[in-house]
């Protein structure tokens, strides 16, 4: 069973018909004690992360979080969820993350734009891969996904097997053992998208 971290933070519709467009059962849980029951967790999420942390701690969730994740199940963090991985954010002031994968979270900086762009980024475009990992399988080196956000990751290559370029090169993909983390959404990109749910059912 594949549990859905429900928090308040965004429509989590079409996450749970994604997985069940590849034969998944998927549900949410609001509940932090009942994490632990499941095979597989989703950490997703739209909006600011001050707020969304400050709904992870209220019950205790953001501990049960991280225990799911010292348990060696696999973890996925989807835009909003993925950036929540880190140990920080500079979105609106400086916010501690749940810091499971080292680095920070920073604003677009458009002064290094290398030509002008829309912030927040948002459409399509391409994440290159960066070292093998099962959460791509059978997907091609270079693929494209759905993008919507303002601020972006940054971390050591070490973590990092997907980038994106949008004025600059950032870190669009992350791994740190079984915790994974993906600023696009899957649930809104398509074949490509459906290919990493199905394949996270798989780990």
């Amino acid at each position: 069973m594949i549990g859905i971290v429900d928090y308040n933070m965004g429509n989590l519709a079409s996450v749970i018909n994604a997985f069940k467009k590849v034969g998944a059962n998927a549900v949410l849980e609001s509940d932090p004690e009942k994490l632990a029951h499941y095979e597989r967790l989703i950490l997703p999420g739209v909006g600011a992360f001050g707020d969304a942390m400050e709904h992870l701690k209220s019950n205790g969730m953001d501990k049960a979080i991280k225990s799911y994740a010292a348990s060696g199940k696999p973890l996925l963090g989807i835009c909003l969820g993925m950036q929540l991985l880190f140990e920080s954010s500079e979105e609106f002031g400086l916010h501690k993350g749940l810091g499971l994968i080292p680095g920070k979270v920073v604003a677009f900086n458009e002064n290094d734009f290398d030509h002008p762009n829309k912030v927040p980024h948002m459409g399509w475009n391409e994440l290159f891969v960066q070292k093998e990992t099962p959460l791509f399988y059978n997907l091609p080196k270079e693929f494209y996904l759905y993008f919507v956000h303002s601020y972006h990751a940054v971390c050591d290559d070490t973590y990092a097997i997907g980038k994106t370029y949008y004025g600059y090169e950032f870190d669009s993909a992350v791994q740190n053992g079984n915790v994974y983390g993906i600023q696009p959404h899957p649930e809104k990109s398509h074949e490509n998208g459906l290919k990493i749910i199905e394949n996270f059912t798989k780990l």
